[in-house]
């Protein structure tokens, strides 16, 4: 009888844009100030894709960190999976793309979409394929180019996005971090709270449509602060209920980069200080699904995360979705 898998992340990668749009920048852009920004997001400056520069291309990018990190090849990937809302078309996929850059040929490959709470849902998916047997050696990633669907003349979105891309490489073996748990969650109820409005089958592109930026991210900001709070704490107490642990066994809170504001209040709900809550908010603004990936990985190459350690990530978006999953540091291969 074999023994049972325990799906594992043993190698991530992240990477960046070059450039970097600051508030200063912004506040030559549109009607706003570094201070107003800081002090209702916490943020200073993010990265932006280049033009020419696509979601594909920042997945390919993180995902070669991400393979090199688990010392494996493109050829050893079956899966790859790719969470995005800023594809570089409608179709074909964005993981298909990034599977023939990588060479990645006996990799089957899809997107999916749950907005900021991608990379969640992607750990959920992932870990369902490898602990099933179905597939030994699973390729996540996560990567928006939100500056492409950004308004840079509405002052109240414009200073929150930013472009970035992050890849875990997961398997049945090996050391890394076991994903312990997974709890998601949706409401389409109050699915107008954030929003893409026209591209779609709805509503697709027309004059009257671009006239109206309607092809930009549309958001309720007060109403979404009050769901994004209260689902991301249901979710991590949800997650740490079905796992049978208490708060005080969490080593390190990492929350969905949407701003400082909803961190810090999904922080006084736990019983962590703030030097175990993770945050890149500051530098890299909020970048959707792969924000909380991009943390993930910055906070492994930073820290020195002993065996044991537990990892909580939650996150909240569009859909609305949101979710969180314990990982827990697992040096037995």
């Amino acid at each position: 009888m074999s023994k049972n898998l325990s799906a594992r992340i043993i190698g991530m990668g992240s990477y960046l844009p070059k450039r970097v749009l600051t508030n200063h920048d912004l506040e030559k852009m549109v009607d706003t100030t570094d201070e107003w920004i800081v002090t209702r997001t916490g943020m200073k400056e993010r990265r932006i894709a280049e033009p020419d520069e696509y979601t594909s291309d920042m997945g390919v990018m993180a995902s070669r960190k991400a393979l090199e990190d688990a010392n494996l090849k493109p050829e050893d990937l079956d899966l790859i999976l790719v969470a995005t809302l800023t594809p570089d078309y409608v179709f074909p996929s964005t993981a298909a793309l990034i599977q023939d850059a990588l060479n990645a040929k006996e990799a089957a490959a899809f997107d999916f979409q749950a907005a900021c709470s991608g990379f969640l849902y992607g750990l959920s998916i992932a870990k369902g394929f490898v602990e099933s047997r179905m597939y030994k050696n699973v390729l996540l990633i996560a990567s928006e180019k939100l500056s492409s669907i950004t308004n840079y003349k509405d002052r109240n979105t414009c200073v929150l996005f930013g472009d970035g891309a992050a890849a875990a490489v997961i398997s049945g073996e090996g050391e890394g971090y076991e994903i312990s748990q997974v709890c998601l969650g949706a409401d389409g109820n109050v699915a107008n709270l954030l929003t893409l409005p026209a591209g779609g089958c709805r509503r697709p592109p027309t004059h009257k449509t671009i006239e109206a930026n309607e092809h930009y991210i549309a958001m309720e900001g007060k109403e979404l602060f009050k769901h994004a709070v209260r689902r991301m704490e249901t979710a991590a107490k949800k997650c740490l209920e079905m796992a049978g642990m208490e708060e005080n066994a969490i080593d390190w809170l990492i929350p969905h980069q949407a701003n400082d504001r909803i961190i810090n209040a999904i922080s006084k709900r736990f019983l962590l200080s703030e030097q175990k809550v993770f945050k890149t908010v500051h530098k890299y603004g909020n970048t959707s699904a792969s924000g909380i990936a991009i943390a993930l990985d910055e906070l492994m190459q930073e820290k020195d995360i002993s065996s044991g350690e537990k990892l909580l990530l939650v996150a909240f978006g569009a859909g609305l979705t949101w979710g969180a999953s314990i990982l827990t540091r697992r040096l037995d291969g």
